[in-house]
């Protein structure tokens, strides 16, 4: 284990993926695509993982649950950079979000259409076969 890590709390890839409620398989798959930074290995080969790392991945879950695309947290990554400094990336996230913020509004306005329509459509199918309202 590098000197670096002897204090350092490691978690391995299975607590990881129960203390998030995801797979490994995630896991492995955003550290292939360099969402995440490769883990630590055990001796025997076993990912691990620091808690800021473990922060890192409750982030992206967020990011995730916001509709970033894979694509866009791999930006926001290179964004980060090797300066590790979170400021480097605000701008971009930013910029991400004000478009994932138009496409909801956009979908929402679409919405409010069709469900106007619907409610229109079926007012004058009540009217025309005199059905009571229910």
């Amino acid at each position: 284990m590098a000197p670096e890590l002897e204090n350092e709390q490691l978690i391995t890839i299975g607590e990881v993926a129960r203390m998030l409620d995801v797979t490994t398989r995630t896991l492995r798959y955003w550290e292939e695509m360099g969402v995440i930074e490769a883990s630590h290995r055990s001796e025997g080969g076993n990912r691990l993982y620091t808690p800021y790392m473990v922060r890192r991945m409750r982030f992206i879950l967020k990011l995730k649950e916001l509709g970033l695309t894979i694509k866009e947290m791999q930006d926001l990554g290179t964004a980060y950079g090797d300066a590790k400094k979170t400021e480097n990336m605000i701008p971009r996230l930013v910029e991400i979000l004000d478009s994932h913020i138009n496409k909801v509004d956009e979908k929402m306005a679409k919405l409010a259409s069709l469900r106007k329509e619907i409610v229109d459509y079926r007012f004058r199918m009540v009217e025309k076969f005199n059905l009571s309202r229910k």
